[in-house]
């Protein structure tokens, strides 16, 4: 984060150099951690919610740098792993170890399942993050104010562009979450109906953005109005994944 913004506000030669390799090496050292922790207390670390919002930063980061390698543009990173920066700091001051846990975490298709759906929740933070620079730029170019924003932004092309492959990413991971999810609850929780309010939440949104991506692909929604999907998916997302899961879902439980 901070080489990215170095490279963003002071225009610093040797940020812009350094910034993707220092990513990739923060990556690897995260990647190294999340195996660790996997290793030790032999269930993937995703038992509380500081050991959640660690697995979310690095999914964030990982899906930062597969958008910034296919767009080939960099200049968005310093906004995007800022939520991730946060993230980790949150996990970091909270973390607690969970040596014992409930047999069904440490199945295979758990992994997958919460996996799949962790990176999917980054894309979709991904994706809205993006929603709001462009219709910040939108509104610096309406308005003529051509700040910081307007000079060191992308093109609104190019940020719909970043915008629709956090979509598309987003859209491929929670199918594969619910996938796996489909096959995992009757083995974890033989009695639970797949009416699930988180379930069914999940599958909201799989389904809007599945609408916005068609759309996109007819010409029938783009620019401002797939920034607005984006960031009302990305809302409806983090209700999920709060209020739904702490006080209405009946297994989608964390401490």
């Amino acid at each position: 984060m901070w080489t990215y913004g170095k490279s963003f506000f002071r225009d610093l030669p040797w940020a812009k150099r350094v910034k993707s390799s220092f990513l990739l090496v923060v990556l690897t050292a995260h990647f190294i951690y999340l195996l660790a922790r996997t290793v030790s207390f032999s269930h993937p670390p995703v038992t509380s919610i500081p050991e959640i919002l660690s697995m979310l930063a690095f999914s964030v980061s990982v899906t930062y740098g597969v958008i910034e390698r296919r767009s080939r543009a960099t200049e968005t990173g310093y906004f995007i792993l800022n939520i991730a920066f946060f993230f980790q700091l949150f996990s970091s001051v909270f973390i607690h170890d969970m040596p014992i846990v409930p047999e069904f975490m440490k199945s295979f298709w758990f992994g997958v399942h919460i996996t799949d759906a962790l990176l999917g929740y980054a894309a979709i933070t991904i994706s809205a993050a993006y929603g709001l620079l462009y219709l910040m730029l939108y509104h610096e170019i309406k308005a003529r104010q051509f700040g910081v924003i307007y000079k060191k932004l992308p093109n609104l092309e190019t940020l719909e562009r970043m915008n629709f492959i956090a979509i598309t990413l987003a859209f491929i991971f929670l199918s594969l979450a619910i996938t796996a999810g489909v096959i995992w609850l009757p083995m974890a929780f033989p009695g639970n109906s797949y009416a699930d309010p988180k379930l069914i939440g999940t599958a909201s949104i799989w389904l809007m953005y599945g609408v916005g991506i068609i759309s996109k692909m007819r010409g029938l929604l783009r620019g401002r109005s797939l920034m607005v999907l984006s960031i009302c998916a990305f809302l409806v997302a983090a209700f999920s994944m709060t209020m739904i899961n702490l006080f209405f879902s009946n297994f989608h439980h964390f401490n």
